[in-house]
């Protein structure tokens, strides 16, 4: 699925990721935490392809393909995903009209037919019941006036329309109280825990894994994966914190 081989990244000149390799395979969860300034994000805003992130040496392939050459909205019709630590506002453009012109752009280039209007709000129902957010909701701007926990609501029922291959969520229990994780915990495990899907999680925190069970987690400290292990792992840090184990 994602292939990541000695990844080096830089952003404002300085070198963040310093050697990072890791697989991921269809059906799997992986989740990556350490410490604050690790490149945790950096990570995920390199492969999602943001401005400013500049790759300087290393390799990364989603499904085969070369990730690092393509454009962030040909990463994004190639099956990539990626969820914010803070959703955007996005004043005057409603939910409905952002998700049905993102799916049925990424459709265009994926060659398949774009979905009518009725054929749209029938998926979106669908993916709003399921997460909680009302329809009333997805007619409002994109995530203004939302509270924390809504706008992760919004962007879990952003991520079911979408249907991607691989999800990268960065820190996405970021601000959200038990209720909220719980329901976006369970969003996660619906929408991606399938064989021919895969998630990759970035958080500080086990409360997240509590829900969204991993198969493997691995530690980033200064830039590069220096620890991996499964579940139990996550609960090693909890207990023991960063120092010694990222050492």
């Amino acid at each position: 699925m994602l292939e990541i081989d000695n990844l080096h990244a830089e952003t404002a000149g300085k070198q963040i990721l310093q050697g990072l390799s890791l697989r991921i395979n269809a059906g799997e969860i992986h989740a990556i935490m350490g410490p604050n300034g690790a490149g945790k994000s950096t990570l995920a805003y390199t492969l999602g392809g943001r401005p400013g992130y500049d790759v300087t040496a290393g390799s990364a392939t989603l499904l085969g393909q070369d990730l690092l050459e393509m454009a962030p909205h040909e990463r994004a019709a190639a099956g990539l995903f990626l969820g914010f630590q803070y959703p955007v506002e996005i004043p005057g453009v409603s939910n409905l009209q952002f998700l049905r012109t993102a799916l049925n752009a990424q459709r265009r280039l994926r060659g398949e037919k774009e979905l009518s209007g009725g054929e749209f709000l029938k998926v979106a129902r669908a993916q709003a019941d399921a997460l909680g957010l009302s329809m009333d909701m997805l007619k409002r701007p994109v995530n203004v006036g939302f509270s924390g926990g809504e706008k992760k609501r919004n962007e879990m029922v952003q991520m079911g329309i979408i249907d991607p291959r691989l999800a990268i969520l960065d820190e996405t229990d970021s601000g959200l109280d038990i209720d909220a994780l719980r329901v976006i915990g369970a969003g996660i495990n619906t929408i991606m825990r399938r064989p021919d899907r895969a998630v990759l999680l970035i958080t500080h925190y086990q409360r997240l894994l509590d829900y969204v069970k991993p198969d493997f987690v691995h530690v980033l400290a200064a830039g590069r994966i220096v620890r991996s292990g499964g579940a139990e792992l996550a609960l090693e840090l909890e207990r023991e914190g960063y120092g010694a184990i990222a050492a």
